[in-house]
């Protein structure tokens, strides 16, 4: 991804900043689009992993449809060009205003997590003499082996209704004029590199179509949601996932009918290795057990650490490109924030070529959950953005 040229002009712009790889996102855009049209998949991509309006813009331009997950999102997505019969409003929590505002808009469904959101859809949808179109979020048991955090397709989590619940639901629908069920939804979490438990899906989604097939109810679409991860490790390595494996996985396994539509929504792993996020060593500690990095990058631009122990490969960028003169000898550091909170830090004991002040850091694929969690925290100004195209 970096060269001399690029890093000595990055070196001259204001740190932190994200810089976002635009010829890398169209060209992992491309590598989803002749995969998933292999099959007919319908993608959606899930705003909440970036919202930036310059890639919503190159994604929305490539046809894909949105995913989202607040009444922001929806808003957002409409104001960067998303066609509203491709909007998915998912989320366990919507609030009346933001349902109001996205049946007047007429979005493609709203994945549904409980059957009190389904009444309450109903009621709004009447008092505006609309039908609403919604997909169940069905919680398919499915273990996706990941971080706990991240985990969604389980009993224990907060999402989706239970298939044990399914008899109730079906009850309510029945006595909801307003409501018209065109979906099923599944979610089993994010960042899941081993494919086994998307086949585990499949095979859970096919037995849950059994269910309404017995019951005389037809399904036109069938929502299996993201999840796919990405190369945190060696980010140069596999700068674009393996769309093809992943989506013959749900090809192959997945029992789909003549008459339906299958849709995805991805997020990570179209954006995460696009994003850069570029910061400046500040000070050089050194102390008796360990010695520290200091950056003028936080928590506040990048949380997922924090609220993780996610990693993310990092790399000195001056010392790598532009110092050769200087002793590439390694040291390792505690790579930390200028946050105050101890929680603040990147890194342990982190093997990098000697730093010093004014260094050129690169913390690698951020483009996911790095801009768009950022913070005001310690009221600090929000990192700008920086695009390939643009320097």
């Amino acid at each position: 991804m970096f060269n001399k040229s690029l890093i000595e002009k990055l070196q001259t712009i204001e740190t932190p900043f994200y810089y976002y790889d635009l010829e890398l996102l169209k060209n992992t855009i491309a590598a989803v689009k002749a995969e998933a049209d292999k099959y007919n998949f319908h993608i959606h991509y899930a705003l909440k992993a970036n919202a930036n309006e310059q890639l919503l813009k190159i994604i929305c331009k490539a046809g894909f449809g949105a995913d989202c997950v607040s009444g922001n999102e929806v808003k957002a997505a409409l104001k960067n060009n998303f066609n509203p019969s491709s909007i998915v409003f998912a989320g366990v929590g919507k609030t009346d205003k933001e349902i109001t505002e996205s049946l007047v808009s007429d979005i493609f469904c709203f994945n549904c997590e409980s059957i009190e959101e389904i009444k309450v859809i109903n009621d709004l949808a009447s008092s505006l003499n609309k039908k609403a179109r919604i997909a169940l979020r069905i919680n398919p048991n499915v273990n996706a082996n990941t971080h706990h955090y991240i985990t969604t397709g389980l009993e224990e989590n907060k999402f989706g209704i239970n298939f044990w619940e399914l008899e109730s639901v079906m009850d309510e629908i029945k006595n909801s004029s307003n409501i018209d069920l065109i979906g099923l939804h599944f979610h089993i979490g994010s960042q899941i590199c081993d494919l086994e438990p998307f086949r585990l899906l499949c095979t859970r989604v096919n037995e849950i179509q059994h269910w309404f097939e017995t019951r005389n109810i037809s399904i036109a679409h069938l929502n299996v949601g993201g999840g796919l991860g990405v190369n945190y490790h060696e980010p140069d390595k596999n700068a674009v996932p393996d769309f093809k494996s992943y989506f013959e996985v749900f090809n192959k396994f997945l029992d789909i009918k003549k008459h339906q539509q299958v849709h995805f929504e991805l997020g990570r792993s179209i954006v995460a290795q696009c994003g850069v996020l570029i910061s400046k060593v500040l000070f050089i500690k050194k102390g008796k057990k360990t010695n520290f990095i200091i950056l003028d990058a936080g928590m506040t631009e990048l949380i997922r650490p924090a609220l993780y122990q996610s990693y993310h490969k990092i790399e000195n960028l001056t010392a790598e490109f532009l110092s050769f003169e200087r002793d590439k000898v390694e040291t390792n550091y505690d790579v930390a924030g200028p946050i105050c909170e101890s929680s603040d830090c990147f890194a342990k004991s982190y093997l990098l070529p000697e730093s010093k002040r004014g260094d050129l850091i690169a913390l690698r694929t951020t483009g996911a959950y790095g801009q768009v969690m950022s913070l005001e925290y310690n009221l600090r100004e929000r990192a700008k953005a920086i695009y390939s195209d643009g320097i």
